[in-house]
């Protein structure tokens, strides 16, 4: 028999040296093996509703403590209280602390205020170990609504929002060899729609950037990751009805039946179920995990 036939493959981790291996067992083992993080502080952008919200929820529910940003003080107030209310909390809402979400009413369309806004948040509570960027949502428009505002408004709405509280975020992170960005990029930058074009562009133009930060920060300690949310259920769905029911002329509770029937899951996503993936991206169990943009649609989109 020829070598190949009886001498087994040799485990790839058997090439590093003996010191190498031990260590990395033992790093291996300082690691959760639930979704545990260590992080003390979180940014949260969009922290107001939907899937920002529920990031911060579950960020909160593991005794961190996060800033919650939005535009509107108002909508972060009601943020507040929804951590205690029994039927928004789930059975155990005494789990949440309150006085632990710290709200920042900032517009993160004005690079500045976003550069000052990390600013304020480290100097008052210390260094941002996790940023989840979830503020923001493109308006959804019909073709022929289409125009050069709409693009603008697209990437302000989106793209920018993300990159103002971004880089000042990561050059800190990257001078303390450690971080953690989570960027919440809707399904439209990956599969193109004809009522999401504008705001599909600027989903894309995200994912490139999360690639690309990915590889110029890694060697510095800071992973950046991103999910690809498919329909989930928060308000920014009747927004993409409305838009697809003025150009079609059909109810929004068909168009959201046939939409629901696309899905071999045969269901929206939660947005809690959003915020545990995240939660996941922004831990130690995903200490080799950067540069990966994760599908999260119930198996609609065919990619490899």
């Amino acid at each position: 028999m020829s070598r190949s036939q009886t001498t087994p493959p040799t485990p790839c981790l058997s090439l590093r040296p003996e010191r190498e291996r031990s260590e990395l067992s033992r790093q291996r083992s300082e690691l959760p093996v639930t979704n545990e993080t260590r992080p003390a502080i979180v940014l949260v952008t969009g922290a107001s509703r939907g899937i920002g919200l529920a990031c911060a929820r579950c960020f909160l529910r593991a005794g961190r403590r996060v800033v919650g940003v939005g535009r509107d003080p108002a909508h972060l107030a009601a943020a507040r209280e929804s951590f205690t209310d029994p039927l928004v909390a789930g059975s155990a809402p005494a789990a949440i602390d309150p006085s632990a979400f710290v709200a920042e009413a900032v517009d993160l369309v004005d690079a500045q205020a976003a550069s000052q806004l990390v600013e304020r948040v480290e100097s008052a509570h210390g260094p941002i170990d996790v940023l989840v960027n979830a503020a923001g949502a493109a308006r959804r428009y019909a073709p022929e609504e289409l125009d050069a505002d709409a693009y603008r408004q697209a990437m302000d709405a989106k793209y920018f929002t993300y990159m103002h509280v971004t880089q000042p975020v990561i050059e800190r992170m990257a001078a303390r060899g450690r971080g953690s960005i989570v960027n919440i990029v809707g399904q439209g930058g990956r599969q193109a729609g004809r009522f999401h074009i504008a705001g599909g562009a600027a989903n894309s133009a995200l994912m490139l950037a999360t690639v690309g930060l990915a590889q110029a920060w890694a060697s510095r300690g800071v992973r950046v990751n991103a999910i690809n949310p498919g329909l989930t259920r928060t308000t920014r769905v009747d927004e993409g009805l409305e838009a697809a029911a003025r150009a079609s002329g059909r109810s929004k509770a068909e168009l959201l039946e046939e939409a629901i029937a696309r899905i071999p899951m045969g269901r929206m996503a939660e947005p809690d179920e959003i915020a545990q993936v995240a939660f996941f991206l922004a831990s130690d169990a995903a200490s080799y995990v950067s540069g990966a943009i994760i599908p999260m649609d119930g198996c609609v989109s065919s990619v490899i």
